[in-house]
């Protein structure tokens, strides 16, 4: 069966990329995903206080008189930063050179700065692509809706005067027009959107009073809102387009598609099961596909987005509608 597909630019062989995750950090890894059939890999982020904490430790060092040996002493700590801007550029080159598919740099930041500079870096040390996961979190009051969706594209377009490569967008689902904000990133060069940011809510600690961090890793019950937006972009837009969050198998794979992915990205099944499940996942896709007589992903890609479906108003407040009457006491 013939899953190929295309992906920011490049014919990938199949649509499984692995998203960014802990599992990016080996080489070995790498080699063990792409080995398991992986067609592309996202490295883990590179975050934006990870940029200004090796600035400042800069800064910090040649203040302090960068010919003492001592002056070593003086560079500050990032807590919980596990890899500085020098150690990303170095293993995003080893990575390169381990493996044969593409390679996707990600960039984690909220701001237009010199953060962005390291995109170029990215692309000397040998990314494909970029990935720019644009963590918004608007707290204040004063910030307009307008203001944070220009924020965005203020950051994409200055990746984007800074390099030659792909770049794509990692968005939250949280925007008042998404199809619209959609549209001003394809105006301002952006090659692709990946669907959704899984923004990992903090929990409370009522006992201390604290704030503490809660993985939970996704669900396929999350790949609903994916399926939606998928296919209400693709029947609007020729970025490439690439769903994250709560795709588990290969019918989740399959759905996305269907809707207009041009890649799916898997993390959490990856975590849970290994890179095995790639395999399995493939195997089982080419099966689906071939027993309901298909000749190609190709031919499945889009199927079911918002301009092919027989009933459009499914994706809208029909199916709200619908939902509800079909619940039984």
């Amino acid at each position: 069966m013939d899953l190929k597909t295309t992906y920011l630019g490049f014919e990938l062989k199949n649509p499984i990329v692995v998203g960014a995750c802990p599992m990016g950090t080996s080489v070995d890894s790498i080699r063990a995903l792409e080995a398991a059939g992986a067609a592309a890999i996202v490295l883990p982020s590179l975050f934006e206080e990870e940029i200004m904490a090796a600035a400042r430790s800069a800064m910090e060092m040649e203040s302090a008189g960068a010919g003492f040996a001592e002056a070593g002493s003086y560079m500050p700590n990032p807590d919980g930063y596990h890899i500085g801007p020098g150690q990303y550029l170095d293993h995003l080159k080893a990575a390169k050179d381990a493996v044969s598919m593409p390679i996707i740099g990600s960039l984690n930041g909220t701001s237009v700065g010199g953060w962005t500079n390291y995109s170029k870096k990215m692309e000397s040390a040998g990314a494909d692509a970029l990935e720019l996961n644009t963590y918004l979190l608007p707290f204040d009051a004063d910030e307009t809706g307008a203001e944070v969706e220009q924020r965005t594209i203020d950051i994409v377009k200055a990746v984007k005067d800074t390099v030659s490569i792909p770049v794509s967008v990692k968005l939250s689902p949280f925007f008042s027009s998404l199809p619209n904000l959609a549209k001003r990133l394809e105006e301002v060069g952006t090659d692709g959107i990946v669907m959704f940011n899984r923004f990992y809510q903090p929990d409370i600690d009522i006992e201390n009073l604290d704030v503490i961090p809660n993985l939970r890793l996704s669900t396929a019950d999350e790949l609903r809102l994916r399926l939606r937006w998928l296919a209400v972009l693709s029947a609007q837009s020729k970025m490439s387009l690439s769903a994250t969050g709560g795709a588990h198998s290969a019918v989740d794979v399959i759905k996305a598609v269907m809707c207009g992915a041009h890649s799916v990205q898997l993390v959490s099944a990856l975590l849970i099961h290994g890179p095995d499940h790639i395999g399995r996942t493939l195997e089982a896709m080419s099966f689906w596909l071939t027993d309901h007589e298909y000749q190609s992903l190709e031919q499945m890609q889009g199927s079911l987005s918002l301009s092919k479906v027989e009933n459009p108003k499914a994706f809208a407040r029909a199916n709200y509608m619908k939902m509800l009457d079909s619940w039984e006491m």
